[in-house]
Order: structure tokens, then sequence, then C-alpha cells
């Protein structure tokens, strides 16, 4: 079938996720194997308003799906949230012959595709965050990798809190959604969990909890922090004042983005990756991909921003039945 867009680019945007690289790479191949030239933007939306864009080949993401980070860089730009920059950045495609734009982000990167189809430039939408909070998909690239780098770590952590028989307050990235802190909270048995959507900030239930398990017998105890909250060294402080246990918080930050991605990553972002070519090539826009109930599909970006997102309630039950 020929396809109604000759040339696509694609760039990526926002904070930057384990997968995103197996996410080029696949728009990449699968848009020259069916006759499209591909451009690709550095540094996301700021790249394409200055131009920085080159011709990538197929040879030219050879052995990138093994790694972390984007090879295309990300940024942010303030001048893209303008209606006068949007009409640039849609003129800087128009003059390199880009007709389609697949944007590899969340939900702000997809908000920025939408106004460029409004302004007659086919786009689509890869859900790139490792924080697993866009609402029309049940996953995000790079969610894997980072909860997972994130179990690694607070195992480690637990040893020595167990060693010194000590609280450990270790908070987890997610920016306003607690994935990574409740996924964390169950797959390393986390005493507490404190997530966005329901922390109640009384800190004195937790003091009578670390209190409470010391009298059972409990050498250590592990509270999974989430970033939404955040505090955590303040936070530390005030408990062992109250409970007289020694208490540490680790902040594991950014080293959650980075790392080679996992298999579920790569395979789930080059799905993407092909389905939004696949789309683009059927002369669509306007949309973002996902996956549900393990079906690949896409939705309209302006219907999947206003879509609602909320942690499991089974999920959060669970979490805290099983932290007794």
């Amino acid at each position: 079938m020929a396809s109604k867009v000759k040339t696509i680019g694609v760039l990526t945007s926002g904070g930057d996720a384990p997968g995103m690289n197996a996410a080029i790479r696949a728009v990449v191949r699968e848009a020259i194997g069916k006759g499209m030239d591909v451009k690709g933007i550095y540094q996301g939306y700021k790249g394409l308003l200055n131009a920085e864009i080159v011709d990538l080949s197929a040879r030219d993401v050879s052995d990138i799906i093994s790694r972390g980070g984007t090879i295309l860089y990300t940024a942010r730009s303030q001048e893209f949230r303008t209606p006068e920059g949007q009409q640039k950045a849609a003129e800087v495609c128009r003059q390199h012959g880009i007709e389609g734009l697949v944007v590899i982000g969340g939900d702000g990167s997809f908000a920025g595709a939408g106004k460029l189809a409004e302004l007659g430039i086919n786009t689509v939408g890869i859900p790139g965050t490792i924080d697993l909070d866009i609402a029309c998909t049940d996953y995000t690239i790079g969610f894997d990798t980072a909860v997972n780098t994130a179990m690694e770590a607070i195992d480690k952590v637990r040893d020595t809190s167990t060693s010194h028989e000590r609280c450990s307050i270790i908070e987890v990235m997610g920016r306003n959604a607690g994935y990574i802190a409740l996924w964390c909270g169950i797959a390393n048995g986390a005493e507490d969990i404190l997530l966005p959507e329901s922390y109640d900030y009384d800190e004195q239930k937790l003091i009578n909890h670390i209190i409470e398990m010391r009298k059972r017998g409990k050498k250590h105890h592990i509270i999974i922090n989430a970033e939404g909250i955040g505090h955590s060294s303040s936070m530390a402080r005030r408990i062992e004042a109250a409970t007289g246990v020694e208490t540490r918080a680790t902040i594991l930050g950014h080293m959650q983005r980075g790392g080679s991605p996992t298999c579920r990553d790569r395979v789930y972002a080059s799905m993407m990756g092909s389905y939004a070519v696949d789309l683009l090539a059927e002369g669509k826009t306007n949309r973002v991909v996902g996956v549900k109930g393990g079906e690949w599909v896409d939705f309209d970006i302006a219907e999947a921003l206003k879509m609602q997102k909320s942690l499991p309630e089974y999920m959060v039950r669970v979490a805290k039945a099983l932290s007794i």
C-alpha cells in the first residue's frame, strides 16, 4: 500500500525513559520498510524550533535497543508552549518536508503534538514515561526498567538497614503518581508505603506502627515514600526523634531513569514505535498509541488527555494486608 506520508520526524520529549531508544529504532526501521524517509529531531520541541534535524538510516539506529536514555536527547521548551512557538515548529516541519511526526514522551509532550496536529502536521504520540501515569494506556515505556532498578536498590538498603536495626525511608520517583512506590512496596515487602493518591500526612500513625513493629521483634522498618510526597530527610529526623529508632532517608533519584531497558520495555517500545508508523502510513493524525488488555490501540490526543487514572484499589489493599 502506498504511504500517504513520505517523510516523518521522530523526537523524544520531557523526562527520559529506558526504552526510548528501542522506540526510535522501531520508528526508523518500520518507516524505511514502508518506503518513507525519516528525520531525527534532537532536543525535543526545543530542537524542532532550532531545526536540529538529521536524516536517519537503518544503520544509524543499530545497536541502540539495549541503551538507556535517548540518542535524540531531550529538553523542555517554554517557547513551544506559546502559539507563536507552535506556529514556528509547524513551519520548520514543512520546511524540512516532515509530513508526519512521532512524539515519544508524556502527557505534556502529547499536548504539544495535539497543537501541531491542529496546524496541519500529522502527529502520533508514544507513551514514554517511567511514571505510568498516562490514563489511556495500561503501560508506558520505561516503567518496568525503572521499577526494577528501584526494587534492586531497595533490597540493598534493606540489607544495611537490618544490620543496623534502622528505619529506612526510601524515596522513589513517579512525579505525582504512586505506581513506582506501590509496586516497590509490594515487591520489597515494605512495612509502609506512602502514596500521593492516598496519604493523609498523619505521621503519628507511622510512628505508632514503627513502635508496634519493634515490640513484635522487627529489626528494621522500610518506608517507601513517593516523590509526590517527598521531604524524606525531614521526615526521617522527626521519626527518629519520636521513636528513638535510628532513621535514615535514601532518595534514589535519577538513577531510576537510567540503565539498559528490560526485555518488556524493549518489546513494548518496539511494538509502539511500529504501530505509530502504521498509523501515519494510513494518513491518521492526532493519535496516541497505547496498550489495553494486551491489545495495541490508539486514541484521539484530546480524548486521551481528558482521561483520569487512579491506582488499582485491589493492589493498594493487598499492599496494606501484606505489610502486617
